[in-house]
């Protein structure tokens, strides 16, 4: 009975993730005063894409497949996790390349394993072949496994000591388990490169908490960047309907869900009277109605030197490619690009000339966008 009830509530989730948001008063940039550049349009469903340093890309999709996306051709690359879980919002997902991957062709996807009873988020490291993954294994399974096909996070980033972080989602329907120590629900993990936990995590020494842990309180993750020029690590992640969420995570903070939020529940219940919580890292900017944000960038680069160091994140419902104007680590204004294009944008990434990769999805696909000035 429980399944059944969490299962529908979980449609109607989605369906109100789906909708049209309503128009929130922000400046926009048409698609018009840009040059746009479709690297490819034969795209299903994209999730996530990295950048080689020859400057292909690599793109996932959440059915299960991975794309390599070279100057004149695109190889369906093999050796993938034979348990993807392709549901809801799980399948394939996130992808970055190991610290060393010029020497040692390492790179780490992110998937859902399991079933409609039991499945989670995991993290499986392999080399690039031509055509094929070789050597993968299955090196972190988040824990326990949940019936629910929502909420995976998914999204990772190195830090400087070469250590992993993974944004892991509370599993919808078990939203209070983001504020337990002995659950990955709901929580960023970090982890070696070999996906044991790191021995520095804050929560390492406590025996009631899981070692990999490195923040908490969190919902819907989809969105991760570590700012080299700062050190600064930035998230973002869903609210239920509206409370968005743009953090500036700190190793051991919680973050306050489900006990904080602005947003309220799909059928308009109050989650929490409290917007912030004493002890609780607030947000940096948050999104009421809700724009179901997806990928994360700080802008780092030489095409668009007025933006150098804002946050440029894709939407889902919203439809558009969201600029976080920050003075520092202060949110002073947002400004939406590409709405007129009529996408959900699901990653954004900056390549090594500074142009804006966004990958976009539709009804009639999805597609690698490639984002210059206009000349």
């Amino acid at each position: 009975m429980f399944r059944l009830l969490s299962l529908v509530i979980l449609t109607v989730s989605l369906a109100a993730c789906l909708q049209a948001q309503p128009a929130q008063d922000v400046s926009n940039i048409p698609s018009t005063d840009f040059q746009i550049q479709t690297i490819s349009e034969e795209l299903v469903k994209p999730w996530g894409i990295a950048v080689l340093p020859d400057g292909s890309y690599l793109v996932t999709e959440i059915s299960g497949a991975l794309k390599h996306i070279q100057k004149n051709k695109t190889v369906n690359i093999g050796g993938l996790p034979e348990d993807i879980f392709a549901t809801g919002q799980g399948g394939l997902m996130g992808i970055v390349l190991g610290p060393d991957f010029e020497t040692n062709k390492d790179l780490y996807l992110s998937y859902a394993y399991g079933n409609n009873k039991d499945n989670g988020t995991a993290i499986y490291k392999a080399k690039l072949g031509k055509a094929k993954l070789k050597g993968g294994t299955v090196i972190f399974k988040a824990w326990p496994g949940k019936a629910a096909g929502s909420h995976f996070g998914g999204r990772m980033v190195f830090l400087p000591d070469g250590t992993l972080v993974l944004t892991l989602g509370d599993g919808f329907a078990y939203r209070e388990d983001a504020q337990k120590k002995n659950t990955h629900l709901g929580k960023l993990v970090r982890l070696n490169a070999n996906g044991s936990a790191a021995t520095s995590n804050p929560f390492a020494e406590d025996k009631t908490a899981k070692p990999e842990i490195y923040s908490m309180g969190h919902r819907n993750p989809q969105g991760l960047f570590f700012d080299t020029q700062t050190g600064n690590l930035w998230e973002h992640e869903h609210g239920p309907r509206g409370g968005d969420e743009l953090n500036l995570i700190k190793a051991g903070a919680n973050y306050g869900w489900p006990i904080a939020t602005t947003g309220t529940d799909y059928n308009g219940a109050m989650i929490t009277p409290h917007k912030s919580y004493e002890g609780m890292e607030p947000f940096v900017h948050d999104w009421v109605p809700s724009i179901a944000p997806s990928g994360l960038t700080i802008y780092r680069g030489d095409m668009f030197p007025q933006w150098e160091g804002d946050a440029f994140i894709g939407a889902l419902a919203g439809k558009a490619l969201w600029r976080v104007d920050l003075d520092g680590t202060k949110a002073i204004g947002t400004t939406r690009l590409l709405a007129d294009l009529e996408k959900r944008v699901r990653d954004v990434v900056v390549d090594q000339d500074g142009a804006l990769l966004v990958l976009t999805e539709s009804k009639d696909g999805g597609s690698l966008l490639k984002i210059t000035p206009k000349k």
